[in-house]
C-alpha cells in the first residue's frame, strides 16, 4: 500500500511560498533528499522557465545520480524554445519531464497543448466555477489538469466542495491531474498558513484525504461522498495494511491505488518535503 500510494508523490517546490528558498538552498535540499531513505517519495524539482539558468549554475557538481527530473512553469511558445535550448546546453544533467501552465478557456487549453506538444503538460484551471468543460478539453487535447489547493492566505484555499467537484469532473472527463500548494499535512485540519511565528491559522486540506478521495472518485463515487472523505480529520477512520487502505467501511486495494497514481492523480507540489514525510512517519506509515 505504501509504495502504491506515495511513490514519487511530492514534487519539490522549495522556491515557492511559504518556504520561498533561494535557488542555492533549494538545490541543496533537493540534492540531499535525493540521497535520503525517503527519496522514493520525492518527485520532480519545480522551477520557473526564467530561472533555469540559475538552476544549472546552482546544481553544478551536485548531480551524481542521473539527470534531475524537472517540472517547469512555462506559458508560451517562446518558453518552449527556451526549454529546448536549455536541454541542448545541459545534456544528461536535467530531464524536463513536465510543464506546468495555466488556462481559463477551452481555446487557451488547446494553445498550451500545442506549445508544449510532446511533453507532459499540466494546465492549472480556476476552481471557482464548474471545471467540467475545461477538463473535457484537457482530456481531449491530451494534456493534464492542475488544481491549486491552497496558498499563504485563508482565501487561497478552495472549499472541500470545490475540490470534490474538480476531482469528480476529472474522473468523468478521464483527465489526469496534479495539485499544488497548501498540502503540507496528511490530514485536513487547522494549521498555521506560513512558517512565520505569528502566522494566522486556517483550514488546510490533507494530501492523504485528497489522493484517497481521488481513488474513490475514479471508482464512480459522487461529489458528496468525495467531499466527506476530503473533510475527514480523524486518523483512526483510516486503516492501512499490506493489501490496501480502508476508510469507514470502504476499501481501496493496492492495485486500485497504483492505477490511480499512474493514470489519474499524479502528484502534488509542496515547498517542503520534510514536512509531509514527517506527517507520514508520525502516522506510522513510514
Amino acid at each position: 500500500m505504501i509504495q502504491a500510494l506515495f511513490h514519487h508523490l511530492v514534487d519539490y517546490a522549495g522556491l515557492f511560498p511559504p518556504a520561498g528558498l533561494g535557488m542555492e538552498a533549494a538545490v541543496r535540499e533537493y540534492a540531499r533528499e535525493r540521497r535520503s531513505q525517503d527519496a522514493w517519495i520525492l518527485g520532480r524539482f519545480v522551477v520557473p522557465v526564467g530561472r533555469l539558468g540559475e538552476l544549472a549554475a546552482a546544481a553544478d557538481g551536485r548531480i551524481e545520480d542521473g539527470p534531475w527530473p524537472l517540472s517547469v512553469l512555462a506559458a508560451s511558445d517562446e518558453d518552449r524554445t527556451r526549454l529546448d535550448a536549455f536541454l541542448d546546453a545541459h545534456p544528461g544533467r536535467f530531464a524536463v519531464e513536465a510543464v506546468e501552465t495555466k488556462a481559463s478557456s477551452v481555446e487557451e487549453v488547446a494553445a498550451k497543448a500545442r506549445f508544449f506538444s510532446g511533453l507532459e503538460v499540466y494546465v492549472e484551471i480556476p476552481h471557482q466555477e464548474d471545471p467540467q468543460s475545461l477538463l473535457d478539453a484537457i482530456a481531449r487535447t491530451g494534456v493534464r489538469g492542475k488544481i491549486r489547493t491552497g496558498g499563504v492566505t485563508a482565501d487561497a484555499f478552495p472549499s472541500a466542495a470545490e475540490v470534490a467537484r474538480f476531482v469528480c469532473a476529472a474522473a468523468r472527463a478521464g483527465a489526469a491531474w496534479k495539485a499544488t500548494a497548501g498540502l503540507h499535512h496528511a490530514l485536513r485540519g487547522e494549521y498555521r498558513l506560513t512558517y512565520e511565528p505569528e502566522s494566522p491559522s486556517g483550514t488546510m486540506h490533507g494530501f492523504l484525504n485528497l489522493f484517497l478521495a481521488a481513488a474513490l472518485a475514479r471508482q464512480g463515487w459522487g461529489e458528496d461522498d468525495v467531499k466527506a472523505l476530503l473533510e475527514e480529520r480523524d486518523a483512526s477512520a483510516f486503516t492501512f495494511d499490506k493489501g490496501g487502505v480502508g476508510w469507514r467501511g470502504d476499501r481501496l486495494s493496492d492495485e486500485s491505488l497504483l492505477a490511480v497514481r499512474e493514470s489519474f492523480a499524479a502528484s502534488y507540489g509542496s515547498c517542503s518535503f520534510r514536512e509531509p514525510v514527517g506527517e507520514l512517519r508520525g502516522l506510522g506509515l513510514l
